[in-house]
């Protein structure tokens, strides 16, 4: 369980925390142990729904954004090197003389990020163990300033994006595979689950007699995103798990490119989930379009689920699956 760099610190290597103040912790997975700190005292940020509701669900105080002044805050390192910066940078900001503490695997950059800080501010301690690490320091203020990541950008395509979501430099390959293969003629209402920052949905409002649009999406700097690229008041937003998203009103269509990894890991039973989700909000004549890697096994997820299933197109690397009609009701 994530977390135990944090504890073998506070017990073994002489980390003291604030006595007052509250804490943050920004970013963790719904992994990581905080059992060791005042939950009364802790602000838990996450923008990642599903993380989001599980501290939620244990007692935390829960934000998707970074606001306020802390007496410390705690960095869970994310992938993204231009993302973990800015993290840093919005701790410092929001840690006046306060106590900054980074915790990270080594596959996730840590070791980059000790060598950076070491150039810039005084490291009061380092914690080595399962295959990461955990640091420590005080800033005098404005030490990482330049770390600071702007605000929504245009990427190469003309889309705003940010760093650290998917496919934030430019349209994804599989996604604009998946957007010409789509039918001129897709329903009243569509879903576009797992929407991003929302290129299959502006790619959706091109087809006749759309009136609905609903755009799930877990990762919220994704779906604010998707709020600045999709301007039609057609579109609906959902800050939700898709794999749980319960809709007002049955979709004719559902439209996704799922997610397949956990962090680093390949994760196949994730796009499963989403495949079942479909099959359970959409009504008995409805369409499911999706792309995917072809070595990703789900077609037999699909066949138990729907009555038709077809590759309509694809490449080398991709494949485009349509899926009619699901068999039974999962909710």
């Amino acid at each position: 369980m994530s977390g135990v760099r944090l504890r073998l610190a506070l017990d073994e290597e002489g980390l003291t925390l604030p006595a007052t103040g509250r804490i943050a912790v920004i970013a963790p997975d719904a992994e990581f142990d905080l059992s060791m700190l005042p939950c009364d005292r802790v602000d838990v940020v996450q923008s990642f729904y599903p993380h989001h509701t599980a501290f939620s669900d244990l007692g935390y105080t829960c934000i998707p954004t970074l606001g306020g002044n802390y007496a410390a805050c705690l960095i869970c390192l994310p992938r993204s090197k231009q993302r973990a910066r800015a993290l840093i940078a919005q701790a410092e900001a929001a840690t006046p003389d306060g106590l900054i503490l980074v915790d990270g695997q080594k596959v996730s950059g840590i070791e980059s990020v000790l060598r950076e800080a070491r150039g810039r501010v005084q490291i009061l301690g380092t914690l080595s163990k399962a295959h990461g690490k955990l640091i420590w320091f005080k800033t005098p203020g404005d030490c990482f300033g330049d770390w600071a990541q702007p605000n929504a950008a245009q990427n190469k395509d003309g889309f705003h994006t940010v760093p650290g979501i998917f496919s934030a430099d430019a349209i994804d390959p599989a996604s604009a595979l998946l957007a010409a293969s789509l039918p001129q003629k897709m329903g009243r209402v569509v879903a576009d689950m797992g929407a991003g920052w929302g290129y299959l949905s502006s790619q959706i409002f091109t087809r006749d007699s759309v009136e609905k649009v609903h755009l799930i999406e877990a990762e919220q700097m994704a779906l604010d995103c998707a709020r600045r690229n999709i301007a039609d008041q057609r579109a609906e937003f959902h800050w939700a798990d898709a794999t749980t998203w319960a809709p007002a009103q049955t979709p004719d269509s559902v439209v996704m490119n799922p997610p397949f990894h956990i962090g680093r890991r390949g994760e196949p039973a994730l796009g499963q989930a989403f495949i079942a989700a479909s099959a359970a909000v959409l009504g008995p004549s409805g369409h499911l379009w999706m792309v995917a890697n072809r070595h990703l096994p789900y077609e037999a997820a699909l066949n138990n689920l729907f009555v038709k299933v077809e590759e309509t197109s694809g490449s080398s690397k991709f494949k485009v699956l349509h899926a009619h009609r699901p068999m039974r009701r999962r909710r």
